[in-house]
């Protein structure tokens, strides 16, 4: 008896390894759903990365603490593409295809996920980018659930040529050199034209990432602001924003002055830097921490109960930015849309995100458009206060409908947001 027992164990054994061979068998019969998590943890971008990776993980044990998803716990698959873009599609074909996860939360900058998307649509994965973007580009396979230009950039240069905000009339467009700073800038100069500013008062520039000698630019900013009321518009990204304001401030380049609206800059970025000489430059984005409603109050305390249990680094000043409540909304989207299908399968998850609805910690109920894989998203102006934070000074009257194709860029005429059209389309340097 006991040896036909031990032959029935091993052939069961042997019945249940050859199941898991079967494609798709995972994902059936798993006591859990497995979810990547696509975040530089380490290089120029982990400034700014890290904390995504944080708070998605926060999201998944507030997650599987009110009963999983379909009755199962999300398990997380966390890997470190190092701001380096090749590693990004390395490192997402490894989740898609080795760890065969049910969807993935990552990238930052354009051109990791312009990395990644091949390999997403390859393999039909599913993409949620919570950062804002120059847009230029939808794929099947992408939520995003950060700003469009027209949710952010065209909003704040709007603001800075209206006499509340200032009435500039000349421009420094300043970014890093990569696909997100150019095409914005491209949409960004044409809009201006349309506004009467001419070529003549619009100065653009570029550094690579990681750049740290702002000494020149600044000295160059303050001499073109000599020319007439100046306005700087940064789409600098990762931890170059560190010595940029540090020099702004040695520079004594006050908002008052030549102010600086930014659109990768927040509460995280700004930890490292002295903010007093810089309150009043600006940044523009769909939610700022010192925003006060129950939801962001409710929120913030979630997030400082969890830095301090999960001892992480700042845990003793606990920050939240947009970025992070972009995650936040789009992982408990993707929970919705996944219970709304009854099944991970990716055609039919992505079916069911038309439409769904999230009280965002800005306290405005995000909206995914039923057609565009955007959302519909308030836009808050704010300015640096001295503590770090941002005072918002202008608002949208509500959530704001993206345009992915933007109407300044000439090729985009006629483009519709429709989901059966929809096609990536590669920004140019």
């Amino acid at each position: 008896m006991e040896r036909r027992s031990f032959v029935k164990s091993i052939a069961a054994g042997a019945v249940v390894a050859a199941a898991s061979l079967i494609p798709g068998h995972y994902a059936l019969a798993a006591d859990t759903i497995k979810v990547g998590i696509l975040h530089s943890l380490s290089g120029t971008m982990a400034i700014s990365e890290t904390v995504l990776k944080d708070v998605t993980l926060m999201a998944i044990d507030d997650i599987n603490a009110k009963g999983g998803v379909l009755g199962k716990k999300l398990e997380p698959v966390v890997v470190d593409p190092a701001s380096n873009w090749p590693l990004f599609a390395e490192k997402a074909r490894q989740l898609l295809s080795q760890d065969k996860v049910a969807v993935v939360f990552g990238c930052w900058t354009s051109v990791s996920r312009k990395s990644v998307l091949p390999v997403f649509e390859e393999l039909n994965g599913l993409l949620f980018y919570p950062v804002q973007y120059e847009g230029e580009e939808l794929s099947k396979n992408v939520f995003y659930t950060g700003a469009a230009p027209n949710q952010q950039a065209i909003p704040a240069v709007e603001y800075l040529l209206s006499k509340e905000g200032g009435g500039a009339k000349r421009f420094v467009l300043l970014g890093t050199d990569y696909v997100y700073p150019r095409t914005t800038n491209k949409i960004l100069r044409a809009f201006l034209h349309s506004k009467g500013i001419q070529d003549k008062d619009i100065d653009e520039k570029y550094t690579p990432f990681g750049h740290s000698d702002y000494q020149t630019i600044v000295a160059d900013i303050k001499k073109f602001s000599a020319g007439g009321k100046t306005a700087v518009v940064s789409t600098i990204n990762g931890d170059s924003n560190v010595p940029f304001y540090k020099e702004l401030g040695n520079a004594g380049l006050k908002a008052t002055d030549v102010p600086v609206v930014a659109f990768s800059v927040g509460e995280e970025e700004l930890r490292g830097v002295d903010t007093k000489p810089l309150v009043g430059h600006l940044a523009a984005w769909n939610y700022f921490m010192s925003m006060k409603n129950p939801a962001n109050t409710a929120w913030k305390k979630q997030w400082a109960d969890y830095a301090k249990a999960k001892k992480l680094p700042n845990a003793d000043k606990p920050l939240t930015n947009d970025p992070m409540e972009a995650a936040w909304i789009g992982i408990h989207m993707w929970k919705q849309a996944v219970e709304k299908a009854k099944t991970t399968d990716v055609d039919k998850v992505i079916a069911a995100m038309a439409g769904q609805t999230f009280t965002a910690p800005s306290g405005i109920t995000s909206t995914m458009d039923t057609k565009n894989h955007h959302l519909h998203k308030s836009v808050f102006i704010g300015e640096v206060k001295s503590d770090g934070q941002f005072n918002v000074v202008w608002k949208t009257k509500g959530p704001v409908k993206a345009q992915p194709w933007s109407p300044f860029i000439p090729e985009n005429v006629g483009k519709k947001d429709e989901p059966a059209k929809m096609s990536v389309k590669v920004s140019q340097k």
